[in-house]
């Protein structure tokens, strides 16, 4: 049953991870290669981030809940259980960070319309993609953590 609950909780935190990363993907070029007029048009009215947030959302959440109960099975075994628990917050804090980095930026984008490009446009965007890249920075050191707290330790060796 334990390799059935770290196999759901891997996959979980992969696809959580996977749309941050993607991110990170793009963001170089939309920062330094893109027009504000083409990075306002991609991301504000065209939907290209929708499914972003109402499947993204639902994964974060279930990753945290995830890792959580992958850390409580785990609770006897010490090196696997701070593992996990690592896991658990990282990706926790990961989903702090997009609400009090991501989130004020995706407001402020939200008020925006076609026309002129906003006075505050270059704070806002990088607001936006360096928040992205904080997110996924965390979500990955948290993916390693779980992935670590399910590896089997190899005799002579410490997790």
């Amino acid at each position: 049953m334990f390799r059935v609950l770290s196999t759901i909780v891997l996959t979980l935190a992969a696809l959580s991870l996977g749309p941050s990363f993607a991110h990170v993907l793009e963001a170089a070029p939309r920062l330094t290669v893109w027009p504000p007029e083409l990075w306002r048009e991609a991301t504000v009215f065209h939907g290209q981030f929708r499914l972003f947030a109402t499947v993204g959302g639902p994964l974060d959440v279930g990753t945290i809940l995830g890792t959580a109960f992958l850390a409580y099975a785990l609770r006897h075994e010490r090196p696997s259980f701070r593992w996990a628990l690592a896991g658990c917050l990282l990706f926790a804090l990961g989903l702090g960070v997009w609400f009090a980095w991501v989130a004020p930026a995706n407001s402020v984008l939200a008020t925006w319309e076609p026309g002129p490009v906003p006075e505050n446009f270059h704070a806002v965007r990088n607001r936006w993609e360096t928040g992205h890249m904080a997110v996924a920075s965390l979500k990955l050191l948290g993916f390693m953590a779980t992935a670590l707290a399910v590896a089997p330790a190899r005799k002579g060796t410490s997790s």
